[in-house]
């Protein structure tokens, strides 16, 4: 293929075009969503930002188009966007029958309950007979039904299109619990009449590890996708921050050379700079700063790290090394 390894066709095109083309959530409070100046803001969108800094060196080079649950997949495998960075969960069926591929994880994420305050429950194993609201195409809509079955509860489920017509559904009353990804359900509070009156049930019913997909068939852009994520998790490890950036290019540690592309080669073998790592980090921040800044203790939505945490801190976020 004009001398490019097989397949390696989207970066040729990303760059030839001279912005990444990012499908994102269609408004989902610190992960991906329009602020009050229509510029787009949160987790997912910093994911296509620092992915879009280490090809151009400019975070802006960025179009997001914002999909639902049931188009997401459709436009990734249709061209019309290079990488889906949208809380959508890696599992089997979405890599052996999509012909997607998920270049790690970003976010861990599990399926939780929320319902109102005043119903008097603190377990989900109480929820037998409760009308649940939930959103159809996703991974959700099995889980809950596996959930009741397998703990033997009654549940009648009130499944609609969009997030947004589930939470309303359940702000009219319409159902007594919503249910979706536990990072969702922070989210979708906020925008509740009164928020302080539900509550998030202890219980998580499901792994939900969502992260950046793309195409299969082409190495060396689902390498690159990976690798920006690794980095940015790496540079949190190694304590490389956006305003560190400088010191660290001077630092003699291997282990941040290497990361910031003062000593190998691993810009090159991707097909970018030698400072690609140190272009996203400068552009988003690490890890770290990426979580805290858009779901974390910085924000509206104050989730716990929890499992988010990298590996030397009790969670469970790690990345392979550069080298």
């Amino acid at each position: 293929m004009r001398g490019l390894p097989a397949g390696a066709q989207t970066l040729k095109a990303v760059k030839e075009r001279g912005t990444l083309n990012c499908g994102v959530s269609q408004g989902l409070l610190g992960f991906s969503s329009m602020d009050d100046k229509n510029a787009w803001t949160g987790f997912d969108v910093d994911i296509c930002r620092a992915v879009a800094a280490a090809i151009f060196g400019d975070p802006a080079k960025v179009t997001f188009m914002p999909l639902d649950a049931a188009a997401r997949f459709a436009a990734l495998q249709s061209n019309q966007i290079d990488v889906l960075s949208r809380n959508s969960t890696w599992t089997m069926s979405r890599e052996s029958s999509l012909g997607l591929m998920f270049a790690g994880v970003a976010y861990y994420d599990g399926q939780g309950f929320l319902l109102r305050r005043d119903a008097g429950i603190d377990t989900a194993l109480q929820l037998g007979g409760k009308t649940v609201c939930t959103q159809t195409g996703t991974t959700s809509e099995l889980n809950l039904s596996d959930y009741f079955r397998a703990n033997d509860m009654a549940l009648k489920v009130l499944a609609l299109g969009t997030a947004e017509e589930s939470r309303k559904a359940y702000d009219d009353r319409k159902c007594d619990v919503l249910t979706s990804d536990v990072s969702q359900l922070y989210a979708e509070r906020l925008k509740l009449s009164a928020p302080d009156s539900h509550i998030i049930l202890p219980e998580v019913i499901s792994k939900e590890p969502l992260g950046p997909a793309v195409r299969q068939g082409d190495d060396q852009w689902f390498n690159l996708v990976k690798w920006t994520l690794y980095s940015l998790i790496n540079a949190e490890e190694l304590g490389v921050k956006s305003a560190t950036i400088d010191d660290a290019v001077k630092s003699p540690n291997p282990n941040i050379r290497r990361l910031v592309g003062t000593e190998g080669e691993f810009g090159e073998q991707l097909g970018l700079a030698k400072d690609w790592a140190a272009r996203a980090v400068r552009a988003v921040g690490n890890y770290g700063e990426i979580y805290e800044r858009n779901v974390g203790t910085q924000s509206r939505l104050s989730i716990p790290r929890g499992l988010n945490a990298l590996w030397t801190q009790g969670g469970i976020q790690y990345a392979p090394p550069v080298r």
